[in-house]
């Protein structure tokens, strides 16, 4: 049975812009790095206790199933969006939705759509219940 998600794996078009807005912008730790040679082409970083974001060189839109999003639970929503506007990118505004839980977006440097999370008491993430949205 699962225990919890190890690790995602995603390509980057640009490894040194990939790290400063995961590990610089966002605090992540790189774990090890994948070498041929000298050369470096991909990496683990650590994404908190024993949960990893794999990053492999590479053109993402040659890949079919490309990874929607991810998301990362926070410790202080507000700090890790003025974090990414300090290192240069552009996170939407926070806001608190249907499942009771803060949120924020932004692109990573290869347009992978990150997601951003503080829970509060109320989480649905932690309750449980429904999302009731109104009539489309």
């Amino acid at each position: 049975m699962i225990t919890r998600l190890a690790h995602a794996c995603m390509l980057s078009s640009n490894l040194e812009a990939t790290e400063r807005f995961y590990c610089a912008a966002l605090g992540m730790k790189r774990r090890f790095e994948f070498r041929r040679g000298d050369d470096v082409f991909g990496f683990y970083l650590d994404a908190g206790g024993t949960t990893f974001l794999e990053v492999f060189r590479g053109d993402p839109n040659g890949v079919e199933g490309r990874i929607r999003h991810w998301c990362f639970e926070v410790e202080d929503l507000d700090a890790t969006r003025q974090s990414l506007i300090d290192h240069g990118f552009s996170p939407t505004e926070k806001i608190l939705p249907l499942d009771h839980t803060w949120q924020f977006w932004c692109k990573d440097p290869d347009g992978i759509d990150v997601e951003f999370q503080q829970y509060t008491p109320d989480s649905l993430q932690l309750r449980g219940g429904i999302v009731q949205k109104g009539k489309e």
